[in-house]
């Protein structure tokens, strides 16, 4: 048996890890050089546009009054607890979902960060065609929709998940 085949899947909390850091530093690289709804257009179809979600995805709760920051918190809390005891019962040879789980992971504490530090997420990624606009997103959403994606992916595709032996 390999060394990987003996490991559980929380050796793969590097790319949460790696995520994290890319998030916190794009933010942080928004945040000091541009100013709160400035834009600057990169291609015909895509803009770095600085604003602040206050809700959950696609700004749902947006206008809630303030419930919902802590709501959306215990949320990320509940779910990133839940996904390191998913990657510690995994093998860390099962890389899709390992992988998914942790970039699930790394965007659920990226944005439970910025809920947390300052009330809101900082957006940035906007994406638009002629009069229509995505709503603003971020590297942790990102994170979240291609593990989304992969878990998906690995329902359709993968086998049936083995745990570790505890």
């Amino acid at each position: 048996m390999s060394k990987l085949a003996q490991k559980s899947g929380l050796v793969w909390l590097w790319l949460s890890l790696l995520l994290l850091v890319v998030d916190f530093a794009t933010k942080t690289l928004v945040v000091n050089t541009m100013n709160l709804r400035d834009s600057i257009d990169i291609l015909p179809f895509f803009n770095l546009t600085y604003v602040h979600n206050y809700g959950a995805a696609f700004s749902f709760l947006s206008e809630a009054g303030g419930w919902q920051r802590w709501f959306l918190s215990i949320i990320a809390v509940s779910i990133s607890v839940l996904l390191i005891w998913w990657l510690k019962r995994l093998p860390a040879t099962n890389k899709v979902l390992c992988g998914a789980y942790s970039l699930v992971l790394a965007g659920a504490i990226g944005n439970l960060y910025d809920r947390i530090s300052y009330g809101y997420v900082i957006d940035f990624l906007h994406v638009h065609y002629n009069n229509w606009h995505f709503p603003a997103f971020n590297i942790a959403d990102s994170a979240i929709c291609i593990g989304a994606a992969l878990l998906l992916f690995d329902a359709f595709t993968g086998e049936s998940p083995k745990e570790q032996k505890v």
